[in-house]
């Protein structure tokens, strides 16, 4: 049920992509206490995205999950932030990201809700 999807124009070839994805969904299982076996990641490349006006490397992340307690967020932002760094070489402060609480019954999965 976490769910992450990470936006950036930085260049990224298809190994280190499936690193970034698979290190995501590992700190998201961990940080939220939930089993890895529901956590879905997804990484778009856009063509360009802008930060404060410039070009340089930047990212958006949404991160989604039934329960998210936003007594959460700040390790997860810190995480999260941290993760980007590492795997796409962007600045922390180039970083937004935004979090989601969904309710159970709002989130299907396999033909049903939670």
């Amino acid at each position: 049920m976490p769910y992450i999807k990470i936006q950036s124009a930085a260049p990224i070839g298809d190994q280190d992509k499936a690193a970034l994805l698979k290190d995501a969904s590992k700190q998201l299982a961990e940080l939220l206490g939930k089993p890895e076996s529901y956590v879905m990641t997804a990484y778009q490349g856009v063509e360009a995205m802008t930060f404060a006006g410039d070009e340089s490397p930047c990212a958006f992340l949404e991160v989604k999950s039934i329960g998210l307690p936003t007594s959460a967020t700040a390790s997860l932002s810190k995480a999260l932030c941290d993760l980007v760094s590492r795997h796409l070489d962007i600045p922390t402060s180039r970083v937004y990201i935004e979090f989601a609480n969904a309710p159970g019954a709002m989130w299907g999965w396999d033909g049903r809700t939670f």
